[in-house]
């Protein structure tokens, strides 16, 4: 049990100042001659109390009878000694358990059309005992921890520290202080705990005793911690009498597990008046447990006596856990919803969050599936931090920069974004982001011109992004990048679209990145922004059209596969664009692997137009079948047994005419089936090719046949397509050129995916673009032409 404190009588008060008058002391001296701080001896002249051995030593210093000095006990305090604390601290857990339930068992964020219950929906908590803005680190290191490969799948926030679960923080840690970002989980967290105290599931010797902080603060007449605690507990029949208080003893006997909410969402009115009161509170009653919950990078709040952690962004396996809890017994499965999160990274970023992954789930299960529009539901993120995540819990924060609306700190925002990710700068320090905030904030009406004044305003803008709408984040100290990739992303775009308006200029900075990855998220949202999209989408086909406009052999290859896509017949009517993407890719087996040439093939044919894989089964057209028997059958046959001295595992000859036999039987006959031109022909020189193969069926003879024959025979086969299909030609690509042609090929594939995403386009400029795609240059300037 803690040692009871004491405090001076008002006659005691009298006597103590009388010496002090006498001998000339300041209470800072009488601090240094008891070996204490000045504040206790402050508290000592106020009547307040204090611990019992420092009231003693600072009588005594004075040559006062502590005894004297001190207020006399209550007759009620006297026969605290007398109560049976364990049966006590039952009793009154029982009492205070509808109270508790009622407070802290459901939750209710965002747009929810009813409260879920807690239990329903909790996921364990991760801590960081390490504080992540005051690591030691420089931007290389942060950098190392994130490379790009990890940027691109995790995002910006994945931390390297260790993590520990709350619950064991908690048991390790008498006095917490739980800081986190907005959304974090932080109240999440605490009600957890005072549901699981109360249950008697953690910390069954203690009473949870739940306080949010704003209230208290708020409450009428300014009631002291303990008034305020007793008063919340009348309604559950906790009565507490001048001889009778029960919730009180249980406090005073260091048995209550007190859990304090929100100390960053106290006014500024009532900020010094409650720090006061806590830091007494906690000091009086040290030996209960304390947990109380903050915003990182609210006020410098020193509560010497606590040891700071920080909530953990949620990791995978805590999103999954979250998303089986949500979708349990609802139309939507949870199974649908972590499939469409794995195939979005930049989605899942956000779902590291508590609250996004929230507003996740809420926009999930209206519609079974994310917003066609990425921008819009991260518009609708960024909202739920600027405005209705404080705005629904009735939470009033201080303008600390009053001329900064939230439209202008999205302005400022994206003016930020658009400057570091051109630099190519995720990550940045404090005084780069200070000078961004001060060149904006200088322009703004009625701005002080005053360097000093600037400065001083852009560190306080800088923290109150961070930790009002904790969109700003200091990952090591005084090194800042934004929360989430997305949102870096995000606010690039809107930079470009919204703020610059989708000026020629800024559209053209923005095309100039075509071929750079990392720019491919900023292109899909500036689209999905923009009112129109007609001119940037014109600026993308430029500009990838460009990238093979002076190499004289890819243009010439581009004319190839123009005519020869003009040539095909396909049974159905398909969109030129794709059967010139499938050409193109195919053909490009020279420089890239077949599976990965086959891949890319299908992905900007589906681009172009849907309908056409079904035609890419290779059985509709006589040519497509031919390149795919020969690709996939003869090279394996013909080139691998050659070049391997026709070491094969199957037999030779059965290899053979199984490859011809795949080109004949099912590309020639598929084919004539459909009654394509030239296949008699064609059929007859094929028929001849395989009637020079040898009939043996021994091995041995087979492969004598071929080590004399192979290389004639099978540059008679590459002869006979290209005279009758124009295919098979031996493309001879430098190195330089293949990487060129790949960057061609990887922006036309994001044009066609930004042209069929959900924007607004003219149905003129989208005709325009697929036509023209993958044409040579001669060929487009022809057809605007004509």
């Amino acid at each position: 049990m803690a040692e009871r404190s004491l405090r001076a009588s008002s006659e005691g008060i009298r006597k103590a100042k009388k010496v002090v008058k006498d001998l000339g002391w300041t209470q800072t001296e009488i601090g240094e001659e008891v070996g204490t701080t000045r504040q206790p001896v402050g508290k000592f002249f106020a009547g307040k109390p204090i611990e019992r051995p420092t009231f003693i030593d600072i009588c005594r210093s004075l040559d006062l009878n502590w005894e004297e000095i001190a207020e006399p006990e209550p007759e009620e305090q006297k026969q605290d000694t007398d109560i049976d604390i364990d049966a006590l601290v039952q009793e009154v857990r029982e009492k205070i358990k509808p109270i508790i339930q009622e407070r802290c068992g459901t939750m209710r964020v965002l747009d929810m059309a009813q409260p879920i219950g807690l239990n329903d929906i909790y996921t364990n908590v991760n801590i960081l005992e390490k504080i992540t803005g005051r690591r030691r680190k420089d931007i290389s290191e942060l950098l190392q921890e994130c490379n790009s490969e990890n940027i691109e799948r995790f995002g910006l926030g994945r931390i390297s520290e260790k993590r520990v679960a709350g619950l064991d923080a908690v048991k390790k840690y008498t006095k917490l202080m739980i800081l986190g970002k907005p959304g974090a989980g932080k109240t999440t967290f605490l009600k957890y705990l005072a549901i699981q105290c109360n249950q008697g599931k953690f910390q069954a010797e203690r009473v949870p005793i739940f306080v949010t902080l704003k209230e208290f603060a708020e409450a009428a007449n300014k009631p002291g911690l303990l008034e305020y605690i007793s008063q919340q507990s009348v309604g559950c029949g906790v009565v507490e009498t001048q001889l009778n208080k029960p919730l009180q003893n249980v406090i005073k006997r260091s048995r209550a597990l007190i859990l304090l909410d929100g100390l960053d969402e106290v006014r500024e009115e009532d900020n010094q008046r409650i720090l006061k009161e806590m830091h007494d509170f906690s000091d009086q009653y040290r030996d209960n447990h304390f947990v109380m919950t903050c915003r990182i990078a609210a006020r410098e709040y020193t509560f010497e006596k606590f040891t700071e952690v920080e909530v953990a962004d949620f990791d995978d396996e805590q999103i999954a856990t979250f998303a089986n809890n949500w979708f349990k017994n609802k139309a939507v499965k949870p199974e649908t919803f972590i499939k469409r999160l794995e195939d979005n990274n930049r989605i899942k970023q956000l779902a590291a969050s508590p609250l996004l992954l929230t507003l996740l789930c809420l926009a999930f299960e209206e519609s079974g599936d994310f917003p066609a529009n990425r921008s819009e539901l991260y518009k609708e993120g960024l909202d739920a931090l600027l405005k209705k995540w404080d705005a629904k819990r009735g939470i009033q924060r201080d303008q600390v920069y009053k001329k900064l609306s939230i439209q202008r700190k999205e302005d400022l925002l994206s003016k930020i974004a658009l400057t570091t990710f051109e630099q190519g700068d995720y990550f940045f320090k404090q005084k780069a982001a200070e000078q961004y905030i001060t060149d904006y904030i200088r322009n703004l009406p009625d701005a002080n011109a005053d360097p000093e004044a600037l400065q001083l305003d852009s560190e306080v803008v800088l923290r109150s992004i961070e930790y009002q709408h904790g969109l700003l984040v200091e990952r090591a100290k005084a090194i800042y990048s934004f929360s989430h990739l997305t949102f870096h992303e995000y606010f690039t775009a809107r930079e470009i679209v919204v703020v610059k308006q989708s000026s020629e200029e800024a559209l053209q900075r923005l095309v100039n990145h075509i071929t750079e990855k990392h720019w491919r998220e900023v292109f899909f949202l500036a689209v999905g922004m923009s009112p129109k999209a007609d001119r940037l989408l014109q600026l993308m086909k430029h500009q990838v059209d460009g990238i093979v406009a002076a190499d004289e052999k890819l243009q010439q290859f581009l004319m190839w596969v123009s005519k020869k896509s003009l040539s095909v017949q396909f049974p159905y009517k398909y969109k030129s664009a794709a059967v010139r993407a499938f050409y193109s890719a195919h053909t490009l087996d020279l420089a890239l692997d077949r599976d990965r040439a086959f891949k890319r093939a299908l992905a900007l044919t589906r681009g172009c137009d849907s309908a056409l894989t079904l035609a890419l089964d290779f059985a509709l057209d006589l040519d497509s079948a031919l390149d795919f028997a020969r690709d996939h059958a003869l090279d394996s046959a013909l080139d691998l047994a050659l070049k391997s001295a026709l070491d094969l595992a199957l037999d030779l000859d059965f290899a053979l005419k199984s490859a011809l036999d795949l080109a004949l039987d099912f590309a020639l006959k598929r084919a004539l089936d459909h009654a394509l031109d030239s296949g008699p022909e064609l059929k007859n020189s094929l028929q001849q090719l395989r009637d020079q193969l040898p009939k043996w069926k021994e091995r041995e003879q087979s492969k004598q046949w071929w080590e004399a024959n192979g290389k004639a025979w099978t540059e008679q086969l590459r002869a006979v397509m290209i005279k009758y299909r124009n295919i098979d030609h031996d493309w001879q690509f430098s190195k330089q050129q293949r990487e060129l042609f790949n960057q061609y090929y990887d922006a036309n594939l994001l044009l066609v995916k930004c042209l069929n995403s959900d924007c607004y386009v003219s149905r003129e400029v989208r005709q325009e673009i697929e036509d023209t795609l993958l044409l040579p240059i001669a060929e487009i300037e022809k057809r605007k032409k004509g």
